[in-house]
Parts: C-alpha cells; structure tokens; sequence
C-alpha cells in the first residue's frame, strides 16, 4: 500500500528540493560545458620544431598562463557570480512564469478552438471537394497516353 504523507513531511520534501546538497567535487555533472571552456595552455600557445623559446621561458609562461586563468576567473566568479546568479535565475524564472501562465493556455485555447474550426472545414471538404474529385477521376480514368517515336 501507497504510504500516506503527513503535511510536515510534504513540506520538508518540498524544501529538500532548494536546499538540495550540491557536489563541490563534479560541479558539471550534465557535462554542459565539456567542450566550450577547457582551454588548457597547450591549446593556446604551441611552439612549432626549430622555433622553441629558451626553457626558463617556456615553464614561466606556461604557469603564468595556468595561475592567471585559475584566479582571474575565480576573483571574476567571486564579484559577478552571485550578481549573475541572481539576474540568470530571475531570468529563468520569468521565462518559466511566461511558459507556465501564458504560453501554454494560449497553445491549450488555440488547440480547443481550432478543433470547432477543423470539424467544420473537414465536414465541407467531404461534402463538396469530394464528390468533385471523384467525378474528375471518372472523367478522366479513362484518358490514355501513348508515346511513339516518328523518324
């Protein structure tokens, strides 16, 4: 049997749903940047054979590269971050309330309404279209086609 669910406990299920744990480990677990931002030196800066840079060089600007990418972006995450989250999720939320409130009774009163309109149209094609066509392919099952070549 279905286990019933007192109001306390519907209301904590509904809480655990914002307050979710997240995974501070895989924070792409839908992968949706896997291609876009993984940009790691190697991808950037290349040294063709018989153009190398003195090695000193190399490995200073290799970690240059890596620990400049690694704090601009966690100090430009750090400023813009929350700021952002909150445009992008009222964003999403007003994209939501439009589907939800608008776009889809719209689409639900369109479909309701049009169905009127369907059965009238289906009703007069049958009625006069039909017999039409059906004396047309009478009339002209009987036209025959014949190709001949003259020299």
């Amino acid at each position: 049997m279905a286990e019933e669910q007192t109001p306390l406990e519907e209301r904590i299920i509904i809480k655990d749903q914002h307050t979710k744990e997240i995974d501070l480990v895989n924070r792409d677990p839908k992968h949706i940047n896997e291609d876009v931002v993984k940009v790691d030196f190697e991808d950037v800066i290349a040294e063709p054979v018989g153009t190398y840079s003195f090695d000193g060089v190399w490995k200073t600007s290799y970690t240059t590269f890596t620990v400049s990418k690694y704090w601009c972006y966690r100090l430009l995450s750090a400023v813009l971050g929350i700021p952002l989250a909150v445009v992008w999720g009222f964003l999403f939320a007003l994209i939501s309330f439009c589907h939800i409130w608008a776009v889809v009774p719209c689409i639900k009163s369109y479909l309701i309404e049009i169905q009127c309109v369907s059965r009238i149209y289906s009703l007069c094609i049958h009625t006069f279209c039909d017999p039409f066509f059906e004396a047309l392919s009478k009339i002209c099952s009987n036209v025959r086609v014949a190709l001949r070549k003259e020299y």
